[in-house]
């Protein structure tokens, strides 16, 4: 576990972030990786078993860390950056693993919008989640890609069928393997005092929403949210890999703030229920 912060000369905005990982009470090894370089923060749930799943993953954040933008305030970076990205992380994972695995990514990027406006620029694919607290409640951001998801986008069967469907633990998105890996992507205007959670699917597994959001909204410092978090899946039975990562934004901005908006081709942000075990 560990802890940073990074401050931005703009705008007087500061992202401070804690972050947590742990492999679980079932599983031999830790397949999940995580970025916490400013202005990027994601987590990859590698699938594929062995240590396959793990290079995945770790293939995933490392083309992310290596990415122009690193360590620059507010960059000027939008879906299509992001999508060149990704698609060169799963060739990456294709070339060598063989297809053999794949991962799940979800997080944001801090950049700035037209108008210079601070946003976090979310992605997904997969089943790994990210979260927004704001105004004291709980928002699922990403939709998951999973067949309980289309399940319940179809009307077939409701949120809590979803939570215990057999089919719960199966994508339909990753990168690496399979044909089908564009991501997701919104552009949220950042708030002072909003916070993230980017996680994998072994942390929704475990703790409700309702958990995460008690504890998002009364623990402050978001390492020691992140510690309560992995505590609670883990006395929840811990069956997945547990990666955690809360992002807090603190300082003020010059501008108004205007609503969420979705980019084209990306699902339209709402609550969305259902795992998988990637």
């Amino acid at each position: 576990m560990n802890s940073d912060e990074t401050t931005s000369p703009v705008l007087d905005i500061r992202a401070v972030f804690g972050y947590a990982s742990d492999r679980g009470l079932r599983r031999d090894q830790n397949e999940d990786s995580l970025i916490a370089a400013d202005p990027v923060f994601a987590v990859a749930d590698g699938m594929g078993g062995h240590e396959a799943g793990e290079v995945a993953s770790s293939i995933c954040v490392r083309t992310l860390g290596e990415a122009p933008f690193i360590g620059e305030h507010l960059p000027d970076v939008g879906a299509s950056d992001l999508q060149l990205l990704l698609r060169e992380a799963d060739a990456g994972i294709r070339e060598a693993t063989g297809g053999r695995a794949g991962t799940t990514l979800t997080g944001a990027v801090l950049v700035r919008d037209d108008s210079g406006r601070p946003c976090w620029l979310v992605f997904n694919v997969g089943d790994s989640r990210t979260y927004r607290l704001t105004g004291g409640g709980l928002e699922q951001i990403t939709v998951d890609h999973s067949e309980v998801q289309e399940l319940v986008d179809m009307g077939q069967i409701t949120p809590d069928e979803a939570l215990i469907h057999p089919r719960r633990h199966v994508v339909t998105r990753a990168l690496g393997t399979g044909n089908d890996t564009e991501a997701d992507y919104w552009l949220i205007p950042v708030e002072p005092g909003d916070r993230l959670l980017v996680c994998s699917d072994g942390l929704t597994g475990e703790v409700s929403d309702a958990q995460l959001q008690q504890i998002l909204s009364s623990v402050t410092n978001p390492q020691d949210a992140c510690a309560s978090m992995v505590d609670a899946a883990l006395r929840s039975g811990g069956r997945d890999n547990i990666t955690v990562l809360v992002v807090d934004v603190e300082g003020s901005l010059e501008h108004s703030v205007p609503a969420a908006a979705a980019l084209p081709g990306a699902a339209d942000p709402q609550p969305a229920p259902g795992n998988a075990d990637s």
